[in-house]
Order: C-alpha cells, then structure tokens, then sequence
C-alpha cells in the first residue's frame, strides 16, 4: 500500500510541498490528498489590491497553478471546498466538512502538512452580518469587494481600517478606482514595519494622493442602514463609508493545530525545526504563515506571514518527506511594497526591534538620488541604516524613494544575511550608470555615514 500524505491547506506552503514531494516520489509509492476550505489552490494573495485597483485584469492571473494541474500533472486528490474540522494524531486520521455537498469525510494519513496560513484580525466591531464591509485575504474575498465596487450605484466613500502593507495598499486600490478614501489606524503612523521618521515619509506621500491619514484613532463600531454599512465609529469621531475595508493584520491559523497536540512558539506559530518537522510530533510537518521561525538577527522566534517564506519552507518539508534533505535557515524579514509610484523597503531590525534584542546600536538617515543628478526623471531616494556598536554589523535597513528604490533594499538584505559590517560595505563593487544610479550609489553612501557615526 503507498505511504499517504494529507496536506491541510491547499495554497503557498502545501502546495509546495506537495509538488515536492510528487517530483521524488511516483503516485504508486505516495499517495497525496490535500484539502482548503476555499475554491483556489495556489495563488497570490499579495496580488489582489492590484486586482482590486485594476492593474491586474483578471482574478485568474492570479493563480499560478489550479486545481486541475494539480490533479492532472501532478497527481494529487485536491478537495477544495473541504474545510478540516479536526486531527487526529493517535489514529491517523483528519476529519473534513465538504463545504458544497454537505456530511463529512475521514481520511487516514501517515504523514501530514500542516499548511493553514493565517487568520485576520477581526475585534469584535468588525463582525457584522451587514454588506459593505471586506477583508481582503482570499480570491473569494476579492470577488467579493470587486462586485461591491461595481454595484450601481457605486460607492462613492471607502474607510480603511489599519494602515499596514495591506491597509495601504488597498487605501491605493480605492484612491485609483475613484474612491475618496479615509484610513484609520490606532497607532501613531501608518506602515508600523518601518520606524516612524520612514514612516512619516509614506504618510505625506499617502495624503499627496488624497488619502486622508488619521492616525491615533481607536475605531469603536460599524454605523449600518436597512443592513448596509453607513460609516465607521471611532473615538474621533464618526467617518461616514459605503465600503469598508479591513487590514487589521493577521495571526497564525493553529487552532486546529492546538487542539490536535500541535506545539505552539512564542510568536503564536507552529513550533518547528529546520527541517520544517513539528516539533517533538512524528510524522507531522508545517510551513507558511502559521509557523514560527528563527530571525537570523536577533535570534529570536518570529512568525512572519510571507507568501516568500511559504513558498521556501513547503519546498523543504516536500524535499524532505520525499526522501532528500533540505533545511530552512531563517528569515530577517525582508518586505517592499509601494504607494503609487512611492517605494518602500526593509530589511532586519527596526531600532525598537534592536533595542528590545538587547543591541547597542548607530542609525543614520542619508538622502540621494535614484539617478545621477543631471540625468532625466532623478529624484530623491532615502535610505536608513542601522548597525551594530562597535564593530559596525549591519543589523536593519530601510528605503524610501522613487523608481529603484525598493529593490535596492535586496543589495542590503544580502548584506544583512552574510553579517557584513557598513565598513565593508562601503567596498561594495556595485553598477553605475547614469539612467541607474549616481556614482556613489544611495547603498554606499549610507554606509560611509553609519561609519563616520560609529566613529564619533
């Protein structure tokens, strides 16, 4: 009888790991079953505010491989629709509710992924029977804003709550769809992965669009009429919406992992090794937003919901539960994203991040140019290091610019990950020509500064 692998989670994480394990092991010798709760099999969550905006044409764009593919060329049973409601470690077994037809279905397994993503935020205000009010973590919850949108009449006025990557980038999406766009968030500034100088940065870009940043608001209800969301409730004041739009951030999804025995970390996530196997659990492996990882910086465990990070640990634990050896080294929390044609990257360490790890440390803000000055479409790009006293280790970088800015944030990232001091940075043997860069490129200039500052 083949060995049989269920995979719970049919998206980034599983899904990698399923194809993994298919291309080392033939259908005769692994059978493979993997359930989701939704209709799609891997695809780009990040993707669905450019769905939303209408960069993207169609939802299907989307999706790198469908359900079809899956079976056909890769042999596996995938049952979308199929949510698991429990697991049973002792007997081997996971239990399913067929979401479309209705009862329930037992599978048996021998090894099995744990790959259910992660959970949005949603306080108690939030939970509402009324329309007009969205998350955006799922394609069924984009086919869903997108026909709100399109409804005659259409929505005129569009509240985000929460001002992370993707509060932000959805307030764009509303902003380009021609919505007048409110965004609210609790804390002092908007985009809360940067430190507050580089935030206030991406907070008067937002508002250069039009975007009205109200930041320092607790939101305390939904206003609805003849069940339809009116406006948002805060301790500011009322903030009158026709669609309502939730980016309050995510948790790892390991209620069905805890009640099955699962260990959970620290940061909230599935606790596992390098190997991407659940700790102290045979036969049992986890990836994607709902595990703990190390931070290769400050040591310490992190869940950090990246579809990156998914992708690379379903890869190990499928080369690894069919028969080869792979580990995952950790992540240092790398992330861009973009305001219009504002660009925003990170890398390691905020300051509060390093002080809370116990570092000493120098920051330094540098400004240059994404081009050399005389060249056509030059404009302004600033760049944020943090390093380590006294010998200079890079510990965090952030970028605020133009065009090239974000995935100059790459160039530090290797930095970062190979332990490299700003002092041998400042050799970096990078490219220039005008149309690309100046010839101190805003990477190298930033580390003459964090030298200079490590000196004073």
């Amino acid at each position: 009888m083949a060995e049989r692998l269920i995979v719970v989670g049919a998206d980034a994480g599983g899904m990698a790991a399923a194809s993994q394990a298919r291309r080392r092991r033939g259908p005769d010798d692994l059978e493979i079953v993997a359930f989701d709760r939704g209709r799609f099999t891997s695809y780009s969550a990040c993707g669905i505010p450019y769905w939303i905006s209408g960069l993207v044409d169609e939802r299907d764009d989307l999706v790198a491989r469908d359900p079809a593919t899956f079976r056909d060329e890769y042999h596996v049973d995938v049952r979308l629709r199929h949510e698991v409601t429990a697991i049973d470690l002792d007997r081997r077994e996971v239990v399913a509710r067929d979401l479309a037809g209705g009862g329930e279905v037992h599978e048996r397994f021998d090894t099995l992924v744990y790959a259910t993503g992660a959970t949005p935020v949603h306080p108690k205000w939030a939970r509402t029977d009324a329309d007009g009010v969205f998350g955006v973590q799922t394609l069924d919850d984009g086919d869903a804003l997108r026909d709100w949108l399109e409804r005659d009449p259409a929505p005129r006025r569009a509240v985000v709550v929460g001002g992370g990557y993707i509060g932000v980038e959805m307030a764009e999406a509303l902003i380009v769809r021609g919505l007048e766009v409110t965004l609210v968030e609790q804390a002092d500034q908007p985009m809360s992965t940067v430190d507050p100088d580089m935030a206030g940065l991406v907070a008067d870009a937002m508002r250069g669009l039009g975007i009205d940043i109200r930041t320092g608001v607790t939101v305390t209800g939904l206003e609805t009429r003849d069940g339809r969301v009116t406006g948002v409730r805060t301790d500011a004041g009322e903030f009158p919406a026709d669609v309502v739009v939730l980016g309050l951030g995510v948790r790892p999804n390991t209620a069905l992992g805890e009640a099955a025995g699962l260990p959970v970390g620290p940061s909230g996530g599935i606790r596992v090794d390098r190997r991407m196997r659940v700790i102290g659990t045979d036969g049992v492996w986890a990836a994607g937003d709902c595990v703990e990882t190390l931070h290769r910086v400050s040591g310490q465990p992190v869940n950090i919901p990246l579809g990156t990070h998914a992708n690379k640990q379903g890869r190990v634990a499928g080369i690894n539960i069919g028969g080869g050896y792979a580990t995952f080294p950790g992540v240092i929390g790398t992330a861009v994203t973009k305001v219009c044609d504002l660009e925003v990257g990170r890398t390691g360490l905020r300051e509060s991040d390093a002080t809370a790890a116990g570092f000493e440390f120098v920051s330094v803000v540098t400004e240059s140019t994404n081009r050399a000055g005389y060249y056509p479409g030059a404009r302004t790009m600033t760049v944020k290091l943090i390093a380590e006293k006294p010998g200079g280790r890079l510990l965090g970088a952030q970028i605020v610019g133009w065009s090239e800015a974000a995935k100059r944030i790459d160039t530090l990232a290797v930095a970062l990950w190979n332990g490299m001091t700003v002092d041998a940075m400042t050799g970096l043997d990078l490219g220039y020509a005008p149309p690309y860069a100046p010839v101190w490129d805003p990477v190298l200039i930033a580390a003459r500064k964090a030298v200079d500052a490590l000196s004073a």
